[in-house]
């Protein structure tokens, strides 16, 4: 199959669920996409599926409070984990989500790649890297993507970007290319889907 072919496939919602255990077991290859409150992740998710009611948007953050499944055509997996960092929640129900993912990325073996969702405008966080070193010590493949490109200059992008790609020195489980996103005007989809076609070859 192209491509092209399989993203004009609709995602089927599979489920939301609450914590790790919960998760159905499943034989499809796993694409999760990762990153902090409000980077973007659903509105991502959206735009590279043409699907914009298939994850939900919220301008407030922390709306994403468990793992969401999205089946394509029974070939992948598609995760929209819970965001870290702040949240607009209770500190012990925010603590509790961030557990939920990091077990989720310890122990799911089909997982083939983490797509890290990192704001361009704001850069690497602590709570980035500390999701980064946890992702290198267990092997999980993870892959940079820079989102609302559409919001800074050139000069902007390329500090972000050069800071991102410097970091690899640091994280060998990091992909070497860092992808570029805006979903406010569709720069770089084609370059994500590339990298989650990849993940079922």
């Amino acid at each position: 199959m192209k491509m092209k072919d399989f993203f004009a496939i609709k995602p089927s919602f599979v489920g939301s669920f609450p914590t790790y255990e919960d998760l159905p077991d499943s034989l499809e290859p796993e694409a999760a996409f990762i990153g902090r409150s409000n980077v973007g992740k659903s509105s991502l998710v959206n735009a590279l599926f043409n699907s914009y009611a298939l994850a939900r948007v919220s301008n407030m953050p922390g709306r994403t409070q468990t793992l969401n499944l999205y089946n394509i055509a029974s070939a992948l997996m598609v995760v929209d984990l819970p965001g870290y960092g702040f949240a607009n929640a209770p500190r012990d129900i925010a603590l509790a989500w961030s557990e939920n993912m990091r077990t989720y990325l310890k122990n799911r073996p089909q997982l083939r790649r983490v797509f890290m969702l990192i704001d361009s405008r704001v850069g690497l966080k602590l709570s980035d890297i500390e999701i980064m070193y946890m992702m290198d010590k267990t092997g999980v493949s993870y892959q940079i993507i820079l989102t609302k490109i559409d919001k800074i200059n050139a000069a902007e992008l390329n500090t972000v970007r050069t800071e991102c790609i410097d970091a690899q020195k640091q994280h060998p489980a990091m992909h070497p290319i860092v992808l570029n996103t805006s979903t406010e005007n569709g720069t770089g989809l084609d370059d994500v889907r590339g990298a989650i076609f990849d993940t079922v070859k």
